[in-house]
């Protein structure tokens, strides 16, 4: 079973980030990579997450990413999630139940104009006001025990929260 579990902050986060980032480096094609970011709650000093380091590559195009990255990231055991519904992005695990492994990495690839990228503005705002991170961890906590066997359901309680953090944070760099 894949369940929600949220652990304490482990200061290991940042240089898993840094050893993955090294592989897909070496092995993406670097004229298709616009952005690598160490992204989403471990990517946030301090913060409560689930123990999936989560990797936001930003990309020239997206077609061009889908003709060469599914084999190439096979080649570093992730799983591609081919049925997304959301087609402005792509999905890879490392480590997927009932396969035997826990996971460990989930990379997402998207254009550099996409909302996916645009996201990084939450991760932003949440390293510079712990207050808000504090407030992010409870609601994780929270959820995660609510929905503790339902991932969907867990990422989709978080959202209206996420957004209304976007909005201060966008307001923050256009003021």
């Amino acid at each position: 079973m894949d369940e929600v579990e949220i652990v304490n902050y482990d200061p290991r986060w940042p240089s898993l980030f840094d050893e993955e980032a090294k592989r897909l480096r070496a092995t993406l094609d670097s004229s298709f990579v616009l952005g690598l970011e160490h992204f989403g709650s471990t990517a946030v000093p301090g913060l409560s997450a689930k123990p999936i380091i989560d990797i936001l590559i930003a990309v020239r195009s997206l077609a061009d990413a889908r003709a060469s990255f599914v084999e190439a990231l096979r080649n570093l055991d992730y799983i591609y999630w081919a049925d997304n519904p959301k087609k402005d992005r792509m999905f890879f695990v490392k480590g997927m139940p009932p396969f035997g492994s826990k996971r460990s990495h989930h990379v997402h690839v998207t254009e550099v104009h996409g909302e996916m990228w645009q996201r990084l503005a939450f991760r932003d705002y949440l390293r510079v006001h712990p207050e808000e991170a504090g407030i992010y961890e409870q609601l994780k906590r929270r959820l995660a025990t609510e929905y503790q066997t339902d991932r969907e359901a867990y990422t989709d309680a978080k959202s209206a929260y996420i957004e209304s953090v976007m909005r201060k944070a966008i307001s923050i760099r256009v003021d």
